[in-house]
C-alpha cells in the first residue's frame, strides 16, 4: 500500500518530543496509527544521538514481551546513557498490565515513549485512569480530502471531491478498484471494530442490537438523536429494548472513535444544552457499508465530511439552536466562534435564502459561512462568505 506523509501529525509528535508525558496516539482502527509510528521512527533515524527502541506486538517475534516485567526488563536493556531513548510501541494493549510496565518506565524519566493501541482498548476516557494524567493524547483521524489528493496525486479539487464522497477517507480501502470491493472493506473493518473490539470489552451478548443501533445512527447522521428515540425506533421493530441500555450502546459506539456526539448550544441564551445529540460518523464512508447507497443523502454525507474535518481542524464542535432554526455548527477554537451552514446545492434562490436566513439572525461579530458544492469562487452575501466545500476541504 502506498504511504503518504501525513504532516499535521508528525508535526505534532515532533512538536512534542521533549515533553516527559507518554505520548498516546488514539484513533479509529485502521487509520493509520501504525504507519504514522514509521513515519516519526523514519524521522528520528535521521538523528543518530537517538537510540530507537520500537517494539509492534502484531509482529510474533515480540510475543515474548507480552507480559509487563518482561517488556519493561527488554526496554531497560537497551537503554544507552549517552543517546536520547526513544520508546514507540504498537498496539500496546496486547502486553498483560502494560499500565505498569509504562507507569515504572515514565518514573525514571529516561525514555522518551509513545504508543498507539486498538481503539477499544485504549481510549480517551481510559487514559486518566491508566496513567494517572501522565499522557499526551494525539488523536488520528482517517484521511481527510486533502490528504485523498496527495495519495492520487491530484492537482484539481473536482472531479477528486466527488470520488471523495463515494470513496471516503480509509485509505485501506483505496487498493481495491471497484466501488463494491471498496464497500466490502469497509464492512470488514467494521465488523471487526464491532464484534471483536466494543463486544470483547464491554462483554456485549447481543451482538445484533449494537449493529441496529449503529445501523439507525449512520442512517441518521446530521439529525437529532436520543437514545429514548433510539429505542423507540426498535420498538416499533418487535425490539424491546430499555434506553439505556441504548445509551450505553452509543457511548460504546463513541468511545471507539466510530462516532462522533455534537451537543447543542444556545446561541441568544449562550448555554449549552443537555438533551438530544447529534452523531456523526469518523468517515462517511462506512455510511454506505452499513445501509447501502440506495439513498446517499448528499447533503446528510457533506455535513458529516465537515463535522469531521473540524474536529479534525482542533474545534470544538455544537449544533446551533436558535428559536424558530438551526445552525449547523458552532464551531469554537481559541475561544473564537465561526457558524457555518452545509448545503449541496445553493443554486435555486430559495434554498440559498433558507441558509442564509438563520445566519442573518444573529448580530454578533463573529465570522458567518455557508460552506456547499458551488464549483465556483469564494464570495460574500451581506458579510457572510459563501466558499465552495472542496475548497475549503482543500485550504488551511
Amino acid at each position: 500500500m502506498k504511504l503518504i506523509k501525513r504532516d499535521s501529525y508528525l508535526d505534532k509528535l515532533i512538536e512534542v518530543a521533549e515533553a516527559v508525558d507518554i505520548k498516546v496516539i488514539t484513533g479509529l482502527r485502521r487509520s493509520g496509527k501504525s504507519k504514522l509510528l514509521l513515519s516519526f521512527i523514519k524521522y528520528l533515524s535521521k538523528n543518530k544521538k537517538n537510540n530507537i527502541i520500537h517494539i509492534d506486538f502484531n509482529n510474533s517475534k515480540f510475543d515474548n514481551l507480552k507480559e509487563n516485567h518482561a517488556l519493561e526488563n527488554f526496554i531497560e536493556s537497551k537503554y544507552i546513557g549517552t543517546k536520547h531513548n526513544y520508546v514507540l510501541i504498537d498496539e500496546i494493549q496486547n502486553c498483560e498490565h502494560f499500565e505498569t510496565a509504562l507507569n515504572s518506565l515514565h518514573s525514571k524519566e529516561k525514555f522518551r515513549l509513545y504508543v498507539t493501541g486498538s481503539n477499544a482498548f485504549l481510549m480517551s476516557s481510559d487514559l486518566a485512569t491508566l496513567f494517572t494524567g501522565r499522557t499526551f493524547e494525539i488523536e488520528v483521524f482517517p484521511f481527510s480530502f486533502k490528504e485523498y489528493k496527495k495519495y492520487y496525486d491530484i492537482k484539481q479539487n473536482y472531479p477528486a471531491f466527488d470520488n471523495f464522497i463515494k470513496e471516503g477517507g480509509m485509505s485501506g480501502s483505496y487498493i481495491y478498484k471497484n466501488q463494491t470491493d471498496k464497500i466490502t472493506y469497509l464492512k470488514n473493518v467494521y465488523r471487526t471494530l464491532i464484534i471483536r473490539d466494543i463486544t470483547q470489552k464491554y462483554k456485549i451478548r447481543n451482538k445484533e442490537l449494537i449493529n441496529k443501533i449503529s445501523s439507525f445512527m449512520a442512517d441518521n447522521i446530521s439529525n437529532i438523536t436520543s437514545s429514548r428515540n433510539i429505542s423507540n425506533f426498535l420498538s416499533t421493530n418487535k425490539d424491546k429494548i430499555n434506553h439505556k441500555t441504548v445509551g450505553a450502546y452509543l457511548q460504546y459506539l463513541c468511545n471507539s472513535f466510530l462516532f462522533y456526539k455534537v451537543g447543542r448550544y444556545d446561541i441568544k441564551g449562550k448555554q449549552y444544552l443537555s438533551t438530544s445529540d447529534k452523531y456523526y460518523l469518523s468517515d462517511h464512508a462506512f455510511r454506505y457499508s452499513l445501509i447501502g447507497t440506495k439513498d446517499a443523502n448528499t447533503g446528510r454525507i457533506l455535513e458529516n465530511i465537515v463535522a469531521i474535518e473540524l474536529l479534525r481542524r482542533g474545534y470544538e464542535i455544537y449544533v446551533g439552536v436558535l428559536r424558530e432554526s438551526e445552525i449547523d455548527f458552532v464551531a469554537i477554537r481559541n475561544g473564537i466562534k465561526t457558524y457555518i451552514q452545509v448545503a449541496d446545492d445553493i443554486a435555486n434562490k430559495n434554498t440559498l435564502e433558507r441558509e442564509l436566513k438563520p445566519l442573518l439572525s444573529i448580530k454578533d461579530g463573529f465570522q458567518k459561512m455557508i460552506i456547499a458544492r458551488t464549483r465556483s469562487e469564494t464570495y460574500q452575501i451581506e458579510g457572510i462568505t459563501i466558499i465552495d466545500i472542496a475548497n475549503w476541504l482543500d485550504s488551511d
